[in-house]
């Protein structure tokens, strides 16, 4: 008895100890590759947004409905391309998974049309801090939908967010005002002075709603995108794919319909002098766009839609940069006070993510420890 009593817990020992070194080693792998997606994530979202600025930026820039149609249409030729040569593989169209799909393209067009808008009227600064108000849209979305909480902490980081929106808008405000405003004392207001400033209020006004249906589209997208990717079970190659492909007529005959495509627009957004510049960027655009549509999926596969989106928003800092290096966005005490103050945001709201998987954990663990055997002698 005493034999066989040593024999059942050295079995139990040793299952115990094989399950928490599994445990481990599976728990290392999904810190890595959230690590990895989480990098990868960053370095494509930095290079779109820059590039879709430098495209978008143009005086007369205002066909986004074709440059985001030649964007996608590049994408799947990449995608098609790398899949024919064997290096990835994914499912092939079907028409099934192809109607359960397209709510979530066509929110995914609305999301980067609405991008490209703010990109057209605000500046790369501005745009990365107030795309941290999706994070808030997106946490409660998961709350309701998937069982989700919001901690104390989170709330903080939450709160902090929309202060560091509102500095920024500020900061933006008083630099339209500064930049429109005569700087002497006594030249008075112009009718010139009183325009322009007319002009630079209008085109705050008009960036800042598109920002709004950005954010909410944006949240739309993510959770609609988390639910259809557990309902149809794409991977992630079949996420982008079908992204781009069913986006692509959509895109056609809105731009069709809604732009101007006579040869004097066409010239106007599209001169000469840059033309070759554009086309370029377009296209270096849309292949690039592979790599945001995959490790946004990605992202959101191994770790979870809310820190997809912290991610986007700690990621604000080379972003900014990015501006005021490329595109001369103004440097002012608001301006860097308002990323600071959302970076700070971004560390409080991974800190309280992290004290929450803990406490999660902890709870959970009870229920995988394997009791001990009564002894019988």
């Amino acid at each position: 008895m005493a034999s066989s009593s040593r024999s059942e817990e050295r079995d139990v020992a040793e299952l115990r100890k094989s399950l928490a070194t599994s445990s481990t080693s599976e728990a290392q792998r999904a810190s890595s590759e959230g690590i990895a997606s989480i990098v990868c994530y960053c370095f494509a979202s930095i290079l779109m947004t820059v590039v879709n600025k430098f495209v978008v930026s143009g005086k007369d820039f205002t066909m986004n409905f074709l440059l985001l149609t030649i964007q996608s249409s590049v994408c799947c030729l990449c995608v098609l391309l790398v899949k024919k040569i064997g290096i990835i593989s994914f499912r092939s169209f079907d028409m099934k998974d192809a109607k359960a799909w397209f709510p979530v393209s066509c929110l995914l067009v609305s999301v980067i049309y609405t991008g490209s808008k703010s990109l057209q009227y605000l500046s790369i600064p501005v745009y990365t801090i107030f795309k941290n108000l999706t994070i808030i849209l997106i946490a409660y979305g998961e709350v309701i939908w998937f069982s989700g909480r919001v901690t104390g902490l989170t709330f903080v980081s939450f709160v902090i967010m929309v202060v560091s929106s509102i500095i920024a808008a500020w900061s933006d405000v008083q630099s339209a005002l500064t930049s429109s405003l005569p700087t002497s004392v006594g030249s008075g207001l112009s009718l010139g002075s009183l325009q322009e400033l007319q002009s630079a209020m209008y085109a705050l006004n008009v960036g800042y709603f598109w920002m709004l249906v950005n954010c909410l589209t944006s949240a739309a997208y993510v959770l609609s995108m988390r639910i259809r990717m557990k309902a149809t079970g794409f991977s992630d190659w079949d996420t982008m794919f079908y992204n781009n492909l069913l986006s692509i007529p959509v895109l056609g005959i809105f731009s069709l319909l809604l732009e101007n495509w006579s040869s004097a627009s066409l010239n106007l957004n599209f001169p000469a002098e840059t033309r070759t510049y554009l086309l370029f960027a377009i296209a270096f655009s849309g292949a690039a766009a592979v790599g945001i549509s995959f490790t946004t999926a990605w992202c959101i596969r191994v770790t979870s839609s809310t820190t997809y989106s912290m991610v986007g928003a700690l990621n604000k800092l080379p972003v900014a940069a990015s501006g005021m290096l490329f595109f001369g966005d103004a440097v002012t005490v608001g301006s860097v006070s308002a990323i600071g103050v959302g970076f700070i945001a971004g560390v409080l709201y991974a800190v309280a993510k992290n004290n929450q998987k803990r406490a999660e954990a902890s709870r959970r663990l009870p229920e995988v420890m394997i009791p001990l055997t009564t002894r019988q002698e």
